[in-house]
C-alpha cells in the first residue's frame, strides 16, 4: 500500500462488530492495481451512533465514501440524501458516495456481487429452487438478484416472520411469476444461501438443518469470518459444492470503488 499523505483520499467500512470485515485488504489490492492514492479504514460504529457518524463524515473534505455492513445496511437507507434504483428496490444500502457538497448517495451491490460469484463458481441460477436464510439488507439484495436471474422458486426463512413476509410481498409485486414460500428449506431445494449473521460465532445456531443437507445441493454463505462456517463445513462434508463469503465481496469490489469515485 502507498504511503499515506495529505493528498490521500479516505474511504471507510462501517460495521458493528468490526473484526470480521475483509473489505480493507480487498479494496487496497484493487487500489494498488489501479494506482489509486486512497486508503479504506474500518470504522466501528454502533447503531445508536450511526446518524452522528454520518453527520461527521459529511464534513470531511477528503472523505470519498464508505461500505456499510451488518447491522447498518437498512438503517443507512433513511440517512442518505439520494438512492440508486437498486437501493430503493431492495430497501437497503451497502455502499455510499460522499459528494463534494457533503450529500450521501447510497446504492446496493450485494445482489450483483453474489450473483456474479455464483456464476463464477459454475452455477447458473435459472430455474433453480432456492432456500434463503435471512430477510435483511443482504438477503433482500440477493433475493431480487436471483429473481431477476430467473429462479423458479424461493423459500425465505427468517427469525422475524414479519420481515420475511414483507420481503416476499415485495418480490411478488416485482416478479408475479416467481413461486414463493416461507419456513424451512426442503430437500428438493437446489441452492441454500445463508444471508444472516448466523455462523459468525461458534455458538450460533445453524441457519438450516445441517442433517438434511445432501450432495445434490449447492450451499453458499455470505459470512466472511470465519471463512469456513459450520454451515459450509457440514455441506462440504456432505459432498456439496460450496461458495464462501469472500467471492461475493471480490465480485463487487470494483463496483464499490466506482460508486465511491475511486476508479
Amino acid at each position: 500500500m502507498r504511503a499515506i499523505t495529505g493528498e490521500t483520499r479516505i474511504y471507510g467500512v462501517l460495521a458493528d462488530p468490526i473484526y470480521h470485515v475483509k473489505t480493507p485488504e480487498v479494496m487496497h489490492a484493487l487500489f494498488a492495481r489501479h494506482g489509486v492514492d486512497g486508503v479504506l479504514v474500518p470504522l466501528h460504529v454502533r447503531p445508536d451512533g450511526l446518524r452522528a457518524a454520518l453527520d461527521g463524515l459529511r464534513t470531511l473534505e477528503n472523505f470519498g465514501g464508505f461500505i456499510a455492513t451488518v447491522p447498518h445496511k437498512e438503517p443507512i437507507l433513511d440517512l442518505c440524501d439520494a438512492l440508486t434504483p437498486e437501493a430503493r428496490r431492495t430497501g437497503a444500502v451497502n455502499c455510499v458516495r460522499r459528494e463534494p457538497d457533503g450529500r450521501m448517495v447510497g446504492t446496493m451491490l450485494d445482489g450483483i456481487g453474489f450473483l456474479e460469484a455464483l456464476r463464477a463458481s459454475g452455477l447458473d441460477p435459472r430455474g433453480l429452487h432456492v432456500g434463503l436464510a435471512g430477510a435483511g439488507g443482504a438477503a433482500c439484495a440477493v433475493a431480487f438478484a436471483l429473481a431477476e436471474a430467473g429462479i423458479a422458486h424461493l423459500t425465505i426463512r427468517n427469525r422475524g416472520v414479519d420481515r420475511a413476509a414483507a420481503l416476499a410481498a415485495r418480490l411478488a409485486a416485482a416478479f408475479p411469476r416467481l413461486s414463493l414460500g416461507a419456513g424451512r428449506a426442503q430437500p428438493d431445494h437446489d441452492l441454500l444461501i445463508n444471508a444472516t449473521s448466523l455462523g459468525m460465532r461458534s455458538a450460533d445456531a445453524a441457519p438450516f438443518d445441517l442433517a438434511a443437507i445432501h450432495p445434490r445441493q449447492f450451499v453458499a454463505d455470505a459470512i466472511m469470518e470465519p471463512e469456513m462456517t459450520s454451515l459450509l463445513a457440514a455441506a462440504q462434508a456432505a459432498g456439496c459444492r460450496i461458495q464462501k463469503g469472500r467471492p461475493m465481496l471480490e465480485s463487487q469490489i470494483a463496483l464499490m470503488a466506482r460508486h465511491m469515485g475511486a476508479l
